[in-house]
């Protein structure tokens, strides 16, 4: 399936939107952090059976599931696989509910940037920290209530969960290039050295008032640093013609794929 046969619902020019996504394993999904695992950070779908019919085993991830997880979960628990990465480069990432009112509210669709994160475990040390571990740039928008059957068929085929069953009735799948890191670059870490996770480092470009979910001035921490909030999926960053937030992403994306 082509691109330009899904239904693209955003349309819009010039303006950028960079959207810090939280996925993967964490203390409340999951029960832990996710691996780092030879140097390359592994995200681990959160559990979910709801609407799924991938294991943690059907993408070779029981093992690492168990132990991150204590033994609560292994190869057999289903997992919701999202966002799914593609061997072909491209991403499919489906969002529904009061995280998709907040990404329709702020205008993200065409051209924006989802940074998918979550909390990972250091390989050496154990430390627990937030980490970049892919992207998606948005080139398509597919409203699964009223997309025809056949591209709706098309995402069940391969196993997407939202394709499998409504999640909400503004359940959309966001579609475009993307890929994951290949190695565990010290530029993909959010989280500052020895600092709790929620603790980051943040871009000079990253300002009060530029992140949606982050208004409260006593979060903006002297030094360059940014106390993240303990809940939240969707954090969008508007950064429209600005150089500066432009050339740090282009610096991610280039330590996404190595």
């Amino acid at each position: 399936m082509a691109w330009p046969d899904w239904r693209v619902l955003a349309e819009k020019g010039g303006i950028m939107r960079i959207i810090f996504s939280r996925k993967g394993f964490d203390s409340a999904a999951g029960g832990g952090a996710s691996p780092i695992v030879g140097g390359t950070p592994v995200s681990l779908p959160i559990p979910g059976g709801g609407f799924s019919r991938t294991t943690y085993g059907d993408l070779g991830l029981g093992a690492l599931a168990g132990a991150a997880s204590r033994g609560r979960l292994s190869a057999d628990d289903l997992c919701h696989h999202d966002p799914m990465f593609r061997a072909d480069g491209t991403c499919l990432f489906g969002q529904c509910g009061a995280a998709q009112t907040h990404l329709a509210n702020q205008q993200v669709g065409m051209g924006d940037i989802f940074v998918f994160f979550g909390l990972f475990r250091e390989e050496a040390t154990g430390e627990a920290h937030h980490r970049i571990f892919g992207f998606l740039k948005v080139e398509g928008l597919i409203d699964l209530a009223t997309c025809p059957d056949a591209v709706r068929e098309a995402l069940a085929d391969i196993g997407h969960p939202h394709a499998l069953g409504m999640h909400g009735r503004n359940d959309v799948i966001y579609c475009g290039r993307g890929s994951t890191a290949r190695s565990a670059q010290p530029a993909l870490r959010l989280t500052v050295e020895g600092g709790p996770p929620s603790l980051w480092h943040r871009p000079p470009w990253l300002k009060q008032g530029g992140l949606t979910y982050h208004d409260r001035p006593d979060r903006w921490l002297r030094g360059s640093r940014l106390q993240s909030v303990a809940r939240g999926q969707e954090f969008v960053a508007d950064i429209g013609r600005r150089q500066a937030p432009s050339d740090w992403l282009g610096g991610i994306i280039a330590a996404i794929e190595g």
